[in-house]
């Protein structure tokens, strides 16, 4: 018996070809949504939201320039002062200011009979803020400094290079404490004024 209608031919699953589009469809949103969220994290696309934070923290200050910051130098009034501030040509060009601890540092040494006392300064090539922050909050990092002397070995300070490392972690202690406070360091170096050990 012969019928008109066609013998069933084999027909592609249902579903199947949908699937894989989808799929497809997918993956490249989630590629494209990637790639646009990389270029607004690197500033490329969206207005560059991520620079503004930079914005507001301490600039390097260059030789001649003002800045906006600065202190005023102690019983200095409007109008007074020995004049505008000379610059060198050569060296960093940037300017350098300094801060200069009012009290010496007096402690023990790790694991020795030994005394330390250290009068103490440092130095920021940012701006003001830096100096104004110390200033705002010496009690901490003075406390942060005694630290780092009592956990020094003796023989750390009777040595240049053990000086230079003591220095450094003095310097490094400053800048945590400034920047768990204001959230920026900015504090270049620590030059001892003077050393004694007893």
């Amino acid at each position: 018996m012969s019928s008109d209608k066609p013998e069933k031919e084999a027909k592609p699953k249902k579903g199947g070809g949908m699937m894989m589009k989808l799929v497809l469809g997918i993956a490249l949103l989630g590629v494209g949504g990637g790639g646009v969220f990389g270029l607004m994290a690197a500033g490329v696309l969206g207005g560059g939201g991520h620079e503004e934070k930079e914005d507001n923290k301490p600039k390097l200050i260059k030789k001649g320039e003002v800045d906006p910051y600065a202190p005023k130098a102690e019983g200095e009034k409007e109008g007074e002062g020995g004049g505008a501030e000379v610059e060198g040509e050569g060296g960093s060009e940037y300017r350098t200011a300094y801060y200069s601890f009012t009290e010496e540092f007096t402690s023990n040494l790790r694991n020795s009979d030994s005394l330390v006392q250290v009068a103490v300064a440092c130095s920021t090539r940012r701006d003001g803020r830096v100096l104004m922050w110390i200033k705002k909050h010496e009690l901490a990092i003075r406390s942060s400094l005694l630290e780092v002397l009592a956990d020094t070995p003796e023989e750390d300070v009777a040595t240049i290079e053990g000086k230079d490392r003591l220095q450094k972690r003095m310097t490094a202690a400053i800048n945590k404490v400034l920047t768990q406070t204001e959230g920026f360091g900015g504090v270049d170096a620590v030059y001892f004024k003077s050393f004694i050990i007893q």
